[in-house]
């Protein structure tokens, strides 16, 4: 069950973060057309996608903090997955533009790159917003366990280093080296298709049920150390945004009474929820 506070710490860095991306998109798009820099345009794509991808979780944290009802037995969690699926298609969608450019420059088409004070001042006031804002993230997504907050932060936290490599292309585009200006969007580009891949795999893993290779560790180690457990089998795992929902049948000594079951089947609970946060545990006791 989702808490007050749990659901407005949730809302409020999900608001701060949709502030800060609209605070520095606008700014490295204005800055990038009066540069004419694309590794800063590059930048002011990411971060308007980034600025959709934050928008969408504010709405998914609203949403996934409803509680479970008639029509969706086990809550509403999977939006959070969903969102984070979302923003992996979003961020793809900026690579193959970003690519694109960058390529036509290299290939002859390099346009004239102004490099000024407001390039370096939007790409390092960029990594000091991301720095901050993705720990922030990061800190509640590690305490609610939110798979939409933890892609937010893991998006700005790249977005330092794709700021960083950017800031690298403008130094050496000062220098005489036009060509960098270019190679630091392409580089930008890799490393968010990189992230991507990683978040969308994890956000499509959980919305095809697949089972957490960690949780079914956590769950047989404890299960190994229950006294009167004879075996254990058919060990079934789903999560749904930070909630995890477990099945499993256990045997016990038919020479058990029922308290006696009970007892173990409530000590097996209470055990797998502890080292298992926000978890449902159902169980299905047979004789042996």
């Amino acid at each position: 069950m989702i808490t007050k506070d749990e659901k407005n710490e949730k809302n409020r860095v999900a608001r701060l973060s949709v502030g800060a991306a609209v605070l520095i998109t606008t700014a490295k798009i204005v800055v990038g057309f009066i540069t004419g820099s694309l590794g800063i345009l590059s930048e002011a794509l990411h971060s308007l996608l980034d600025l959709m991808a934050a928008i969408i979780t504010l709405l998914t944290i609203r949403v996934s903090s409803k509680p479970a009802d008639t029509n969706h037995n086990f809550g509403h969690g999977k939006f959070e997955n969903l969102s984070a699926l979302i923003q992996t298609l979003l961020l793809l969608v900026t690579c193959g533009w970003i690519i694109f450019e960058a390529v036509d420059r290299l290939a002859g088409g390099q346009q004239g790159v102004i490099v000024n004070a407001w390039s370096f001042g939007v790409i390092l006031l960029s990594i000091f917003i991301d720095y901050n804002r993705s720990r922030a993230l990061a800190r509640i997504a590690k305490k609610y366990n939110s798979q939409a907050l933890e892609a937010d932060a893991l998006h700005f936290s790249t977005d330092i280093w794709s700021s960083a490599v950017v800031l690298a292309g403008l130094v050496f585009t000062k220098i005489g080296w036009l060509w960098a200006d270019a190679l630091a969007a392409l580089l930008v580009a890799m490393l968010v298709i990189w992230v991507s891949v990683q978040l969308g795999r994890r956000a499509l893993d959980a919305l095809l049920d697949k089972t957490p290779k960690d949780s079914l560790e956590k769950i047989t180690n404890t299960l190994n150390q229950i006294e009167g457990l004879k075996y254990y089998h058919d060990i079934r795992i789903r999560t749904s945004g930070a909630d995890t929902f477990i099945d499993l049948n256990i045997h016990v000594d038919e020479k058990m009474t029922v308290k006696e079951a009970h007892d173990i089947t409530e000590e097996i609970e209470a055990r797998i929820q502890e080292v298992i946060p926000r978890s449902t545990v159902h169980i299905h006791q047979e004789p042996s």
